[in-house]
């Protein structure tokens, strides 16, 4: 709750964010090199930070707190602190030096435009240092994580939208296009979150200090962690690379149409992937370390329960009311409606592969708190092969359609076989409530769905008029699906409210010190 509520924060801002880029520049070259160019240190970020990072530190960090204590963690954080901070550092010097070179890879079809490659590369030289900087708040997260303080780390982010809103509306005037602004955006903000979480952990009680580089036992064994996970952890992001590789090559604007389309879908994935994934893996270390097999078991169980509630009927909602969606949140200046036709579309294609993809958040760390980063990499190989191929036989008959469609088909592969085999391990037991719960959740999302679909139209039509008059439509349709999907699910079993309502009363109690029962030690966490 505490991540997914400050993701959420997050979120919305970066949807005014956007508003603001579709208005000034809808999806022309600029648009195009911007996107690109943040896309790249966004995706090492991802990379580093989200995923091979954080699968082998928060697994390693937590249990070394829990089984030596406080001062054997500090020590571990401060050597990964130093270890990663050198390296980076020469990966941004590399990257500065040779942009034209990555760009050239990285989107292959800008080379046909000299004046628009040569824009994406400027830009990208702007953006890479948040690479750095970004990737050492992300080690500051985890130590932040894995003392179960998820508040500065989820909130960092609201700084990297505010900063961005910032620059696109104070430096337009200032420079050469809005593109540079909101670059130097990007990368003012990595410098801010990096000082609210060095700020937050020292609060915390675990200053990180940076000791001079050495490669002890436990950092070549972080690393070693590491190099598998660069794909395990992250085979969605490396698949989302291959997408921008291959729209690069599509007609101009794709890209600026898939960005769009996939900013709405961050929404579900991040208030409700990237918010469990993040805190159940160190509570599941703990109870790996701990011995607790059938702890670990039900804390699964009722994490994937948790994000196919939420995640259900927002795939089927995106995929239904995509049109709506795009066309009231970015619908206006430069982004005109068959910008927002053909990225509703493409919104409609991530959907599909929406639950797969949250539910890859929650399946990597039961691989991850096992110290297991091999197996989530051999089936990322095969996801990456998959998805590539995917792509080259969509992209021409389906357009902007065809790489998201084959991320998501890639996706749902992926799930598959990484369910596969934690069943087959014995780490993943599907328990009776879930299987109970699961068919009655698709059931009220489906019927949530059928509401949106023959209400959607007559609402629309009838407040077609002002801009104004169309929020006031998306928030009745979101209230009107919404309400339907709670009160089906309610009716149909899905959920019982009184155990959440029951739930949030025993939080508070705990907040308010009316009980010792530590929160990671009880399932609702």
């Amino acid at each position: 709750m505490t991540v997914g509520g400050w993701t959420m924060a997050s979120r919305i801002l970066g949807f005014v964010r956007d508003m603001l880029m579709a208005a000034l520049i809808g999806t022309g070259p600029v648009a195009d090199a911007f996107f690109v160019a943040n896309k790249l240190p966004n995706l090492f970020r991802r990379l580093f930070g989200e995923g091979a990072f954080n699968a082998a530190f928060v697994p390693e960090f937590a249990g070394l707190l829990a089984a030596e204590g406080p001062a054997a963690a500090r020590q571990f954080a401060q050597e990964a602190m130093s270890v990663m901070a050198f390296w980076l550092c020469g990966l941004t010097i590399l990257g500065e030096i040779f942009m034209p070179q990555i760009m050239t890879v990285f989107a292959p079809g800008f080379g046909d435009d000299p004046a628009k490659f040569a824009l994406a590369v400027e830009l990208a030289r702007i953006t890479f240092p948040y690479l750095m900087l970004i990737c050492l708040a992300a080690l500051l997260s985890g130590v932040l994580n894995g003392l179960d303080k998820f508040a500065a780390a989820a909130g960092a982010p609201v700084l990297y939208n505010l900063f961005a809103i910032a620059a696109l509306v104070g430096l337009g005037p200032y420079v050469p296009t809005i593109g540079h602004a909101a670059a130097w955006g990007v990368s003012a903000s990595g410098v801010v979150q990096l000082g609210l979480l060095a700020w937050a952990v020292n609060r915390a009680g675990m200053p990180v200090r940076i000791p001079r580089p050495r490669l002890t036992p436990r950092m070549r064994l972080l690393l070693r962690r590491m190099a598998p996970g660069l794909v395990g952890a992250s085979a969605t992001q490396l698949n989302q690379a291959v997408d921008v590789i291959i729209a690069s090559l599509l007609p101009a604007g794709t890209v600026s149409l898939l960005y769009y389309a996939d900013r709405v879908q961050q929404l579900p994935l991040g208030v409700i992937g990237t918010a469990v994934g993040t805190a159940i893996l160190p509570l599941l270390s703990r109870q790996v370390r701990g011995g607790e097999a059938a702890a670990a078991i039900g804390t699964l169980n009722r994490a994937i329960e948790y994000a196919l509630f939420l995640t259900l009927p927002a795939a089927l909602a995106l995929a239904v009311s995509a049109f709506p969606i795009v066309w009231v949140l970015f619908g206006r200046g430069a982004f005109d409606i068959e910008s927002a036709r053909l990225s509703a579309q493409s919104l409609t294609a991530y959907a599909v592969g929406l639950p797969a993809v949250v539910l890859l958040k929650v399946l990597a760390p039961a691989f991850f708190a096992r110290g297991d980063t091999a197996t989530p990499v051999r089936i990322g190989m095969i996801t990456l092969a998959l998805n590539f191929v995917l792509n080259l036989a969509l992209m021409m008959p389906l357009q902007h359609i065809g790489p998201p469609l084959a991320t998501s088909l890639a996706a749902i592969f992926n799930m598959g076989a990484l369910a596969v085999i934690l069943i087959r391990r014995g780490f993943l037991v599907p328990d009776a409530a879930l299987r109970r719960r699961l068919p009655r959740m698709l059931l009220a999302a489906l019927a949530m769905a059928v509401t949106l679909w023959f209400t959607e139209g007559p609402l629309f039509d009838a407040l077609a008029g002002a801009r104004g008059l169309r929020v006031v439509a998306l928030f009745l349709l979101v209230g009107l699906g919404s309400g339907v999907y709670l009160l089906a699910a309610q009716l149909l079993g899905a959920i019982d409210l009184r155990d959440l309502l029951a739930m949030l009363r025993r939080r508070r109690l705990r907040r308010g010190g009316g009980s010792s029962i530590s929160p990671a030690s009880t399932p609702e966490t």
